[in-house]
């Protein structure tokens, strides 16, 4: 399908994006049932791991949940660490003092975890953990928390982006959220997960598709396009109240919004006038403004990290490329001249480079990320259809939805392409992934050297 056919789609009203998006919706059709737990699958690792230790947290064994496990699964699945078996040395270090560092050295581990759960009288948990490195026979970080027992998993993430964060000097995106679009049966769901795919709630669920989901920068609300109206509206979505608010619903189309750093306004794209243009509006519907006066399709835009610039895809040059534009409008700068198909372009979020869809010389839909210094551009995937590349908070891996086996899966690459992953389901599909912000960390008290 052209470029030039989806633009008359568009014009309908019933465009869904680009060419990926409407093969994927094609497949999504047909999907069977879904079930709601991700899979997750490393299938390339980095070529230097440190190896670590997490040794078995004491007291941990009869909880709902293990901590030890969490952290360790964390940490193997960024693909940066190498598990060092715990097994044979007895007794396992609880404290410092307990640490005999001629075993851990035998083994070849750099770092080691250890850590004690603690009733509390009022029902709750003490959690406490110490990273120590093994060469330097010294505590690299140590924390306790206070939790009810529903919190052992998102304690256990936060550990393992303490850790990640020490041995890496780059922040962890364990204890993040990713939200994407399912279908169960006849219905679209709207679902947000843990990072690693555990503990999905649905948003939203519909008897039409659902496309095109955005954060907002403190994570507690969605935007995103339904079709249940039978064309497409701009919904925003509470996930503390689960207050759901219309925000665009204008004649035509309205479509592929995204929040603005500060969350004070968002970009949208509206035919109202007659060809997709970029907007700005007030989360409450007010202040309507439009930012771009192309007499081609504008489309997917992106706001960088500093709030200054906006990204977006359009065919103003003839075929689909990316440009970019000061955020409250202006000249904008073509960015993209590899190939005749370039899209939905995302920020990295220190604001140097962006990812996007690039269609390659064989045909493929693959993942690519161009540096904006240099130019550069690096392809990061060799998959057939590639769609919805979405940005770890920390810069580091991006999370992105492609076919395998005739159906969509979620997938995940680092940045510079070292590192995959796949998250898949028993069944069905999955798409439209979007990364959430970091959250506000837990409450954490340091645990100093004994």
């Amino acid at each position: 399908m052209t470029f030039k056919l989806r633009k008359r789609i568009r014009a309908s009203a019933a465009w869904r994006g680009a060419l990926t998006k409407i093969i994927f919706l094609l497949l999504f059709l047909y999907a069977g049932p879904l079930q709601a737990a991700l899979t997750i699958e490393i299938i390339g690792g980095g070529a230097t791991q440190i190896p670590i230790a997490i040794v078995p947290f004491a007291a941990e064994q009869g909880l709902p949940q293990s901590i030890t496990q969490v952290v360790g699964a964390d940490l193997a699945r960024s693909g940066l660490f190498k598990l060092v078996d715990t097994g044979g040395i007895n007794p396992l270090p609880v404290e410092p003092g307990d640490i005999r560092y001629a075993d851990w050295k035998a083994r070849n581990a750099d770092a080691l975890v250890i850590g004690t759960v603690r009733p509390l009288a009022d029902g709750r948990l003490e959690v406490r953990f110490r990273l120590m490195d093994v060469a330097k026979q010294a505590q690299l970080a140590g924390f306790s928390y206070n939790i009810v027992p529903a919190q052992l998993r998102p304690t256990a993430h936060k550990i393992a982006d303490v850790v990640y964060e020490k041995l890496t000097g780059i922040a962890g995106v364990f204890s993040t959220k990713i939200i994407y679009v399912v279908k169960q049966g006849s219905k679209y769901e709207l679902q947000y997960a843990d990072a690693d795919g555990y503990g999905s709630q649905t948003v939203v669920t519909s008897n039409e598709s659902i496309i095109s989901p955005s954060w907002s920068p403190d994570g507690t609300k969605l935007a995103y396009v339904s079709f249940e109206r039978k064309k497409a509206v701009i919904y925003l979505q509470s996930l503390l109240t689960g207050q759901r608010t219309l925000l665009a619903n204008f004649p035509g189309s309205n479509s592929a919004p995204v929040w603005s750093p500060d969350g004070k306004r968002l970009a949208v794209v509206l035919s109202k006038d007659g060809i997709s243009q970029i907007y700005l509006v007030n989360p409450d519907g007010s202040n309507l403004q439009r930012i771009t006066y192309s007499g081609a399709i504008d489309t997917e835009p992106n706001f960088s990290s500093d709030g200054k610039w906006i990204i977006f895809t359009s065919d103003r040059g003839g075929t689909p490329q990316i440009y970019r534009m000061p955020a409250s409008g202006g000249e904008s700068e073509r960015l993209t001249f590899e190939g005749t198909y370039n899209v939905s372009p995302r920020f990295s979020p220190d604001g140097k480079s962006f990812a996007f869809i690039q269609r390659g010389v064989g045909g493929g839909f693959n993942v690519a990320v161009e540096d904006l210094a240099t130019r550069q551009v690096q392809v990061l995937t060799n998959s057939l259809l590639d769609e919805s590349p979405t940005f770890a908070p920390n810069g580091k891996i991006i999370l992105y939805a492609t076919i395998e086996n005739n159906r969509g899966i979620l997938a995940a690459v680092s940045s510079d392409g070292k590192v995959k992953q796949r998250l898949t389901v028993q069944s069905g599909d999955i798409r439209e992934p979007t990364w959430g912000p970091f959250l506000k960390a837990q409450q954490q008290v340091p645990v100093l050297n004994q």
